[in-house]
């Protein structure tokens, strides 16, 4: 659905353009467009390959195991569906933890392994298939509130595009990203406890 969206308006784009006499005008706009996603991507591939390299030192000096503990009580309360020390709570783990650091690169690789996982929990409960469980929506929910110390997708694209201060959006994102996963926090746990309440499943 997408392809056709953006294809379509390419489309529209040259043609207005060729009956408004700026058909050059989208010629060099889209040849410095192609030459600036060409430097975009080196220069996150870069980055990439830096943080993704330093969650691997950190994975192996124990950092993220000691990580993955501290954070187990909330993990647990936010999926109560979730065996304790199963891949999912690893995936889980992994994916906020990753997310916390900023390393999106590094969280969606975890969070697709969390999610399939978790599907295999569902299978294995018996619950029908093309139905998204409880854990599952609150997984989804909490990855995508994302608490974030360090932006640093953000960061690399401001450098990228010439900015004097990458690093200036570092106590905003903090902000916007600690509210936000604070209000899917509040949210998870309210849905936990009414389906509690009702006496529902909440997995």
């Amino acid at each position: 659905m997408m392809s056709y969206l953006w294809g379509g308006m390419i489309v529209i784009g040259i043609v207005y353009a060729a009956f408004t006499g700026n058909l050059e005008a989208v010629t060099d706009a889209a040849i410095q467009s192609a030459q600036d996603a060409v430097t975009l991507c080196i220069t996150m591939m870069g980055v990439m390959s830096m943080w993704v390299g330093l969650m691997e030192i950190a994975k192996e000096a124990g950092l993220v195991d000691f990580l993955s503990r501290l954070i187990g009580p909330v993990l647990h309360m936010l999926f109560p569906g979730v065996p304790r020390k199963s891949k999912a709570e690893e995936f889980i783990s992994l994916n906020v933890i990753a997310n916390v650091l900023g390393l999106g690169w590094a969280a969606t690789p975890a969070g697709l392994n969390a999610m399939k996982e978790l599907d295999g929990l569902r299978k294995m409960q018996g619950k029908p298939a093309g139905i998204a469980t409880n854990d599952m929506c609150n997984f989804l929910i909490l990855n995508i509130s994302s608490l974030q110390l360090i932006p640093v997708n953000l960061i690399a694209y401001r450098s990228s595009y010439g900015s004097e201060n990458p690093a200036s959006v570092i106590a905003p994102a903090i902000l916007a990203t600690a509210f936000s996963t604070l209000v899917a926090v509040v949210f998870i746990v309210l849905v936990n406890g009414l389906g509690k309440k009702n006496g529902r499943a909440v997995s």
